[in-house]
């Protein structure tokens, strides 16, 4: 199989890395392009290059995942796919600009360093290439979510958005406390914000500018500070998961 790779970042090289056939890299840093072929094996080739490969794989910023679509899609000559990390926007894109091509938005529910895991996967037209695919990421260990856009965005709501708003505010709030006065909870949440802030902030920014969530999380936030005790033990068993505590809508 010739892949090209459309972005040079982390997740398109650990797609790189994970499927079989001949790799190439184009990037608008070409640098980056040689770096990744360096590092993954196969070449760099330039952006605006015409040549055709059988997959294009669209790894870029969840902002410039559509227009990287139209201007890549008819470079692939049996699938395209994008692992921009949101589904509704880059599926609609691929069914516009490659309606005959095999199709899949594929977004890993991990960071490349924490591979293998679950990837959420919206699949059209799939035919030997995504199949191929499909095989050599799960023989890396990886599984499978079927799932919609609409679905997997409405999700990512609350699994990226929300999450990562929480972490970060009490990142912001919490004030140094001296060595050996942790808790189990307090501890679990440093290793989050340690996690989050070590990570790519750009990647942290789009995904709060593309998912609704962090608002929820400073209403919440809010209902809490103003609680008395007797509505914070309502809040406390609501965020518990008891239904009978939630107000009626």
């Amino acid at each position: 199989m010739q892949v090209l790779i459309v972005g040079a970042g982390a997740m398109g090289r650990w797609l790189a890395d994970g499927v079989g056939g001949d790799v190439a890299f184009a990037d608008a840093d070409p640098a980056a392009a040689e770096a990744a072929a360096t590092e993954i094996g196969g070449r760099a080739v330039a952006l605006d290059a015409e040549e055709q490969f059988e997959t294009v794989v669209i790894a870029v910023p969840m902002d410039a995942a559509v227009d990287a679509i139209a201007a890549h899609a008819t470079k692939a000559t049996g699938a395209i796919v994008d692992l921009a990390g949101v589904m509704a926007g880059p599926t609609e894109a691929m069914a516009t600009h490659a309606p005959d091509l095999e199709r899949a938005s594929l977004h890993p529910l991990f960071a490349p360093g924490n591979a293998p895991g679950r990837i959420a996967i919206v699949a059209e037209n799939e035919g030997v290439v995504l199949r191929a695919i499909r095989e050599d990421l799960a023989s890396r260990g990886n599984t499978f979510v079927e799932t919609t856009p609409e679905e997997h965005d409405r999700a990512m709501e609350t699994v990226q958005a929300s999450t990562h708003a929480a972490v970060l505010a009490f990142g912001l709030a919490a004030e140094p406390v001296p060595d050996g006065f942790g808790t189990p909870v307090y501890d679990a949440l440093e290793e989050l914000r340690a996690e989050i802030t070590g990570g790519t902030p750009r990647v942290y920014a789009d995904i709060q500018s593309t998912f609704d969530g962090a608002e929820a999380v400073a209403e919440a936030a809010t209902r809490i500070a103003d609680a008395d005790a007797d509505a914070f033990e309502q809040l406390y068993r609501e965020a518990g998961g008891d239904a009978d505590s939630r107000p009626d809508e």
